[in-house]
């Protein structure tokens, strides 16, 4: 295998209990990409992610990542990952600082005391996420999309290669999607790969590479991001809906 393949999975296939959930599904990620995995509520998409990322298992297929077999990753350092909506505060009084250093602890190690660039990362990742100027405020007090920029700039802090975000503007302000999409794009230009699960794309739209399209468990769309046809194509709405058969016949193979 290409030394660029970041993640493979090879007719992977995911159930709960008797429903099947992924069938027998096949997806290569390359490095440099930045690929949205699209679909519906309930179509597979952030289980998808999850059982690449080893947190659910697979009922048959295998998983790759950066060359090696699931079971036989050991450098988690190289990957960042967002679970989706995972609430920064969650009553606890930290500072967006102090939660973002948390994302220096697989890289150095828990004993080891943060060091100079430690505490250059952690600065760096925050001023990626626009949030330099609230970097000492208890991040129960910042805003949903706020906190979901600081868990970001927690996963870039470690200085990982692939990052992973499980619907990272879900519910978010406009300001904090478009902070996401600068963060991208810098995290990329300096040669990460991503992987994002989103049901609308907004303002990440200009930063995806390629859009792979879940649907009923299969992939029924893998390249550029679908266009919005009907109303969902009229001024003012700037989202894209891979959900809506009827908006994408080509996509769903209806036409």
């Amino acid at each position: 295998m290409s030394t660029d393949t970041v993640l493979r999975i090879s007719h992977g296939a995911v159930a709960f209990g008797d429903r099947a959930v992924l069938r027998d599904l096949n997806l290569t990620v390359q490095s440099g990409e930045v690929v949205a995995i699209l679909g519906a509520n309930g179509s597979g998409k952030s289980t998808l992610i999850r059982a690449a990322l080893g947190l659910l298992p697979l009922r048959s297929g295998s998983v790759e990542l950066f060359g090696r077999p699931l079971a036989k990753v050991r450098q988690w350092k190289r990957i960042g990952y967002v679970p989706q909506r995972l609430g920064a505060g969650s009553g606890v009084p930290a500072t967006v600082r102090e939660v973002v250093s948390a994302g220096r602890l697989a890289r150095r190690g828990f004993l080891r005391p943060a060091g100079r660039a430690d505490r250059a990362a952690v600065t760096e990742a925050i001023e990626a996420v626009g949030l330099g100027d609230r970097a000492g405020d208890p991040v129960s007090t910042l805003s949903g999309g706020q906190q979901q920029r600081t868990l970001i700039a927690r996963a870039l802090a470690g200085g990982p290669e692939l990052l992973v975000l499980d619907e990272p503007t879900a519910g978010v302000d406009a300001a904090s999607q478009e902070a996401f999409a600068g963060a991208l794009r810098a995290f990329v230009d300096r040669g990460g790969t991503v992987i994002l699960v989103a049901h609308e794309l907004g303002p990440l739209q200009s930063v995806v590479t390629r859009a792979v399209v879940i649907h009923d468990g299969v992939i029924a769309h893998d390249g550029a991001v679908p266009r919005p046809a009907g109303h969902h194509a009229e001024p003012g709405h700037d989202h894209v809906h891979p959900h809506a058969p009827g908006d994408e016949p080509d996509i769903w193979g209806t036409r």
